[in-house]
């Protein structure tokens, strides 16, 4: 059993075992990759629950541990795994399981989120919120949650997180043409990571400012730029201190982005470079937009380029008068106008303004920036991100290449002749070696096997019985784990290849319903038997074999065959040795038979 997440979630989007992404079935057994259901057996089941408020308890559990798992073990609100694993035999264990017992890992679709927009949604009523990758909601969603700010609904003020919300739906085109949204995102956390920390991650994918209103609630500026209603001039203000920033230690020539790629299975990979990291310099001088949240190359591009602008602006510090800057707390653009270094200038405020008490003034620091800070053209300032490095799905063990079997003899004690199967193939890893798997075809034996030493290209079976038809088979072992079984291999076993000499006085008597042979066996010591064939014309094309005589060699010898047709035939003997190699067949001539 898993727990993903400690809450309710829309649902599991992608499962994977180790960096194996699994198919599953109607029942959730694990179809693909195929090794996982080797040999037409089922090794791995994947069942999941999204954490409803009552949930239903894992029927599998439930059959297989009944004296401990019972219905009431259901996880309420809670969105678990139930994984079963199957074991493997010996030999199929590292094919089965080539990583060991699998490890899982999901993509989720995740928590629920309040949505001000939807009139369907009630902050008091999490079932009716609905998934959204619209990462002002997570903020929203973060700040009244126990793990984050732990305040209520109430406490927002509502139509700022509807702008931001709005302002993270806008669509925006990438460098492809394609239309995105300008602040999706996705990330997880885990209950006692640092919610401060959690915050800034979102904050700075959406850019959003969250502060406090007048009125004690929390508003937000969302990503965009509002033209600023508070105009700061000589008479406002008591003091200004102006930096032009031009420092190589502060400024930079280039900013870095790394982001979370749904292509690249959900990994962390990098960004195209906004700027240029030399520039005609011989020191690298950068920035880096590092950000789990954003899981668009777009997206964090734009991000690149507000660092690189904001790390090279102007600075300010304002010291203001009471009256015309009380408002700046509550805002994040304001206009100076302070000739003729600050003419008409847009400051985006950076650091919290202090109220002084006892002069009645405002001082704050921001940074100068451009009326459209947020422009971004896609097509010639989003670049092209590097090609990222995907897992290579697992092959297995290579199967032999270009199996032959070949039978070949030899002479064992008491001077008989034995034969055996010598199997041959390419030579492909001294990390390989190689079995083979003999049997004979009509299976009245067991199969059996030997394997081969590493870096070997040949191995050789026992010895087989002489004259038997059998199937032979390799296959490849690396790190205790096989490839594939080639396809079987048919061999007649031939202990001694080299027949006996002809029959001498080979003779045919007919008779009635009957024939008659008789022939001398030759000189040889491998002699064994004769056949004896039948034609109704003298060849031996289509002759038919009629009888098997066992005798020895050099004995004068005769066989009666019975039961034939009136007609004349034709007779043809063929001796053999014992492995059923024959010598030429002799013709015996015609018979009548009546």
């Amino acid at each position: 059993m898993l727990v993903p997440a400690c809450h309710r979630i829309h649902g599991f989007v992608q499962h994977y075992l180790h960096d194996d992404a699994v198919t599953l079935d109607v029942n959730g057994t694990v179809i693909t990759p195929a090794h996982y259901n080797y040999n037409g057996r089922n090794y791995v089941e994947i069942q999941t629950r999204v954490g409803l408020n009552a949930e239903t308890a894992y029927g599998t559990l439930l059959a297989a541990l009944p004296s401990i798992w019972t219905a009431s073990h259901r996880g309420d609100g809670l969105a678990s795994v139930m994984m079963r694993c199957a074991t493997a035999g010996s030999q199929d264990y590292l094919t089965v399981f080539p990583n060991q017992m699998p490890q899982h890992s999901a993509v989720i679709d995740g928590a629920l989120l309040f949505d001000p927009r939807k009139p369907g949604h009630n902050p008091n009523n999490p079932n009716t919120f609905e998934f959204a990758q619209n990462l002002p909601l997570m903020r929203l969603w973060h700040l009244c949650q126990p793990v984050g700010g732990k305040l209520n609904y109430a406490d927002m003020y509502l139509p700022d997180w509807i702008n931001a919300a709005n302002v993270a739906d806008q669509n925006v085109t990438n460098r492809a043409g394609g239309i995105e949204k300008r602040y999706p995102g996705g990330f997880w956390f885990r209950a006692n990571n640092d919610p401060v920390q959690v915050g800034r991650l979102m904050d700075e994918a959406a850019e959003l400012v969250v502060f406090e209103r007048p009125d004690g609630l929390i508003g937000v500026h969302a990503g965009e730029y509002v033209e600023p209603d508070i105009r700061l001039t000589a008479n406002d203000i008591i003091r200004c201190t102006h930096d032009v920033n031009q420092r190589r230690s502060s400024t930079v020539l280039a900013v870095r982005g790394r982001f979370t790629d749904p292509a690249n299975r959900y990994n962390t990979v990098d960004a195209a470079i906004y700027g240029d990291p030399y520039a005609g310099e011989d020191t690298e001088r950068t920035a880096t937009v590092d950000n789990q949240a954003v899981q668009s190359h777009n997206h964090v591009a734009r991000l690149q380029k507000l660092k690189y602008v904001r790390r090279n602006a102007p600075r300010v510090t304002i010291v203001a008068h009471y009256e015309p800057a009380k408002n700046v707390p509550y805002r994040r653009f304001v206009r100076l106008h302070l000739p003729p270094r600050l003419t008409e200038v847009v400051v985006e405020i950076t650091s919290t303004p202090k109220l002084s008490l006892k002069g009645l003034t405002i001082e704050f620091s921001g940074i100068v920036v451009p009326a459209n800070i947020y422009a971004f053209n896609a097509a010639t300032e989003e670049g092209a991100p590097g090609s990222s490095v995907m897992p290579l799905p697992p092959t297995g063990v290579p199967a032999p290449e270009n199996f032959d079997i070949t039978i070949q003899t030899e002479v064992v004690s008491g001077g008989a002749t034995a034969a055996f199967g010598l199997a041959t193939w390419d030579f492909v890893s001294d990390a390989l070696i190689y079995e083979i798997e003999w049997q004979p075809t009509s299976e009245i034996e067991p199969p059996r096997s030997v394997t081969s030493k590493p870096s070997e290209t040949q191995v050789r079976s026992g010895y087989l019985s002489d004259g038997v038809q059998y199937r032979f088979r390799l296959r490849a072992w690396s790190n205790g784990a096989s490839s594939e079984w080639t396809d079987y291999t048919i061999r007649t076993a031939t202990a001694d290849p080299t027949g006996p000499g002809v029959v001498t006085g080979a003779d045919l008597t007919g008779g009635a319903g009957q024939v008659q042979f008789d022939w001398t066996a030759p000189n040889s010591p491998n002699y064994f038997a004769a056949r004896l064939y039948l034609n109704t014309s003298n060849t031996t094309v289509g002759a038919t074999l009629v009888a098997t005589e066992y005798g020895a060699a050099a004995a004068n010898d005769a066989r009666i065959v019975t039961g034939l047709a009136a007609n004349t035939y034709y007779g043809f003997i063929v001796a053999i040795n014992p492995s059923g190699v024959a010598a030429a067949p002799v013709a015996t001539g015609s018979a009548i038979v009546t």
